[in-house]
């Protein structure tokens, strides 16, 4: 009797020791594992840093090596212990594209986001119009971006739609055009309103000289002449540019005391007002 219960005792004394063992392993590897993917991490982070990669695309290869290591760690500590680590990777796998059917509009925005960040239509801070949506670029995140607005409103938007969207960028040239117009009245001279108009608009703050605005006959049409205005401006000041342009429009209207457009009609050889 007691030969045999010192034989179980000798049994159990193994078993544990060779489980504890085990744990120790299973711990100590975790450990250092851990240690292992952080330093990767810092690694990897030094380096796309060095070569001014983006902030967000930083973030995203972090994070994506961070949970590809850690699932390799977790398959190497099931290991130890002597878990059939074949099942379990197939199990990940199918797990893997079960939740990728189930996710696939949020796969596709970070599909997306990633390819934001490698092609690089924007940035941060570019004034951009995509997806419906006109504004200051906020945040480029892993599945949306955001953006305020000009009335400071805080717009969300799949980074799907940005991809798919055409993409208008107002940040990326240094100047751009503004478009304006000015309908003329019946028995106005085109050309000297073009005149007067265009010495005037030469003088708005913040107007290029170089493009120089350009003032021209656009259309003839029942009320009269249409004149196209053309200025160019820096970015920041379009705003400002478009504003004075069209009061310097009205002022010399105003001023050369035009008459105001109206349609006419000519019936039976005469002309009327109509």
């Amino acid at each position: 009797m007691l030969e045999n219960l010192g034989q179980y005792n000798q049994v159990l004394i193994d078993y544990v020791s060779r489980f504890g063992l085990k744990i120790i392993g299973a711990a100590a590897l975790w450990i250092i594992g851990s240690m292992a993917i952080n330093a990767i991490s810092r690694l990897a982070e030094r380096g796309m840093t060095a070569r001014r990669v983006d902030a967000t695309l930083i973030r995203y290869s972090q994070g994506a090596l961070r949970v590809v290591l850690r699932i390799a760690l977790v398959i190497a500590v099931l290991s130890v212990f002597g878990i059939e680590t074949t099942s379990f990777a197939a199990l990940i796998a199918a797990a893997g594209v079960a939740i990728g059917v189930a996710w696939s509009g949020l796969l596709a925005n970070f599909a997306s986001g990633i390819f934001l960040m490698i092609l690089r239509p924007f940035k941060v801070g570019d004034v951009i119009n995509a997806g419906g949506v006109t504004g200051t670029v906020v945040e480029i995140g892993m599945f949306a971006s955001t953006l305020n607005t000009a009335d400071n409103l805080c717009v969300t938007v799949g980074n799907n739609k940005l991809f798919a969207d055409n993409i208008v960028n107002y940040s990326v040239n240094e100047y751009r055009r503004v478009d304006l117009s000015m309908q003329l009245a019946h028995g106005v001279d085109p050309f000297e309103a073009s005149r007067h108009l265009l010495d005037r608009l030469q003088q708005i703050p913040n107007v290029r000289a170089t493009p120089a605005p350009s003032v021209g006959i656009a259309e003839f049409n029942l009320n009269g002449t249409k004149l196209a205005v053309s200025l160019w401006c820096n970015n920041p000041h379009c705003g400002q540019v478009s504003g004075d342009a069209n009061k310097v429009i009205y002022d010399t209207g105003v001023q050369a005391d035009w008459p105001v457009p109206g349609p006419y009609q000519v019936t039976l050889g005469s002309r009327s007002a109509a």
